[in-house]
């Protein structure tokens, strides 16, 4: 498989989610959202434009909107509930738990400014744990997407999911590079690149530098690496991971969050169990980050094709 993908621009993954969420309001009325103050940051203003009489803002009260999501939830709607990533998580984890999970309610949370590129709002908005808190939770699913066309797809994807889902959206433009036509599945990896000597699993902002990465990796290293968008985290896709542990025989994982219970864990879970291969994870490391412009924080952590590529020697070496 060449490489097919070519940036076409940049824009937010949350653009992705305001459009797709206000063309599913028009197509299903069961779909409601609520709000917490910051309507208009994480887009769900687009829905709220089209359909007032869905939208409910509860201002700043994370917690009470999640909890007004499961009532919706358990009387047959489809409720969407938005705000910071930072705050729909950790602020939210006992109504996450307990309202949303325990109950197996239908709700749909999308962290919204995620990750480091949430940039100048400093360590206390960039949600670097947010990953590893909701994958521990039972009947959650994960979506991470890449861009703003899969964000689109994956909005649409988890309102057709019956049970809670968690949708991680960003605030910073990122590539624009997949196409309309592309298939999107929740649980089923996008193998973006074929290769035989390495593969880079990575998820969000981090797929394109992975691409980047390998085209980089074939021509000044001849090292033959394989790209696989792993949009969903949970349930991650154990078939294609395992796969592609015994063709190349090394791993790289990249992703804009810590590097503890992110996606590096949950690649490195699938492995040990089905087939161990050297593997090495690009993440932030254990720390706080800082503020600063979206492109100078990704350079400053390492989040870039350059990092990619220096892991990926680094466990070609080990091989």
């Amino acid at each position: 498989m060449n490489n097919k993908y070519i940036k076409r621009g940049e824009k937010p993954t949350r653009h992705g989610f305001g459009e797709a969420l206000a063309e599913l309001g028009t197509k299903d009325e069961r779909i409601v959202v609520i709000g917490a103050d910051v309507t208009p940051s994480v887009l769900t203003s687009f829905f709220a434009e089209k359909h007032p009489d869905r939208f409910i803002s509860v201002g700043i009260a994370e917690q009470n909107a999640t909890t007004i999501a499961v009532g919706f939830a358990l009387s047959g709607k489809i409720p969407f509930f938005s705000c910071y990533a930072a705050f729909a998580t950790f602020r939210n984890a006992d109504q996450l738990r307990i309202s949303v999970c325990y109950n197996n309610a239908n709700v749909k949370i999308a962290g919204g400014h995620a990750g480091v590129t949430v940039g100048p709002d400093g360590a206390t908005h960039q949600a670097l744990e947010d990953i590893g808190l909701v994958r521990t939770l039972p009947n959650m699913t994960i979506v991470v997407p890449c861009d703003y066309e899969q964000a689109k797809k994956s909005t649409f994807a988890i309102a057709e999911h019956i049970g809670p889902a968690y949708l991680r959206l960003s605030r910073a433009n990122v590539p624009l590079f997949t196409n309309p036509d592309d298939d999107f599945k929740i649980g089923k990896a996008d193998v973006l690149i074929d290769g035989k000597d390495v593969v880079i699993i990575a998820c969000g902002g981090l797929v394109w530098e992975a691409i980047v990465a390998s085209e980089e990796l074939k021509e000044k290293h001849n090292i033959s690496a394989a790209v696989i968008n792993c949009h969903t985290i949970k349930p991650i896709d154990v078939e294609t991971i395992t796969k592609y542990a015994k063709q190349c025989g090394a791993i790289v994982t990249a992703e804009e969050h810590q590097i503890n219970c992110g996606l590096g864990d949950a690649v490195a879970g699938v492995v040990v169990k089905n087939y161990p291969v050297p593997m090495e994870m690009l993440a932030i490391e254990d720390r706080f980050t800082e503020s600063g412009e979206p492109d100078e924080l990704l350079k400053h952590y390492n989040l870039t094709s350059d990092g990619i590529i220096n892991k990926v020697l680094k466990v070609v070496a080990r091989k």
